[in-house]
């Protein structure tokens, strides 16, 4: 009688122990049952949803044929509904009368019942100075070299006047005194600084 090896059957015994998690570890199913599969949020999930009935805008009315459109606002309107007065210019009778005695002081300490219409222009030049005087650092620092004097510019009329004499007495175009651009020759390394 061959008794069985009981050192093999304990080898046999702990090599299916250790496989059997190992192959159930690999099943979807398993994982998730015993909480290892990870379950991100879903994003598109994550969005508040709106009401599904709207309440009514009672002061909504239906336009008037040929009437104005109400987006269609002037600057100045616009500006007096932001500060909340009324549709009328603050110098005018109708006007002071719907400002209390505390906005028209200060409107007239902000100088703003007789506003300058030509502040747009100064705060332009005032900002286009600052600009200006800012860039000349700027450009000294970027721009370290000494700029190339410009080539001279060709008179139209005088190009003109040669370009029809040529075609009058059957000359090419290109006989006289043709303007040419003659390019400076660079140097290898002379772009890179």
């Amino acid at each position: 009688m061959v008794r069985p090896n009981p050192s093999g059957r304990r080898l046999l015994t702990v090599l299916a122990m250790l496989a059997v998690p190992a192959l159930l570890g690999g099943c979807d199913s398993t994982r998730e049952a015993l909480g290892l599969n990870k379950k991100a949020p879903d994003e598109f999930a994550v969005v508040t949803k709106a009401p599904l009935a709207l309440p009514p805008e009672f002061g909504l009315r239906p336009p008037e044929p040929g009437a104005p459109r109400p987006q269609d606002r002037t600057a100045q309107d616009r500006a007096r509904s932001a500060l909340g007065l009324t549709g009328t210019a603050p110098g005018t009778a109708a006007g002071s009368a719907a400002l209390s005695s505390g906005e028209a002081a200060l409107l007239q300490q902000a100088r703003a019942t007789n506003p300058d219409p030509d502040i747009r222009r100064k705060i332009n030049d005032e900002f286009t100075q600052l600009a200006e005087r800012d860039s000349s650092f700027v450009d000294r620092l970027v721009f370290w070299q000494k700029a190339e004097d410009p080539g001279l510019a060709v008179d139209p009329a005088k190009e003109a006047q040669r370009l029809r004499e040529n075609a009058a007495t059957g000359k090419p175009p290109t006989a006289g005194t043709v303007p040419t651009i003659k390019r400076k020759e660079r140097g290898p390394l002379e772009g890179l600084f």
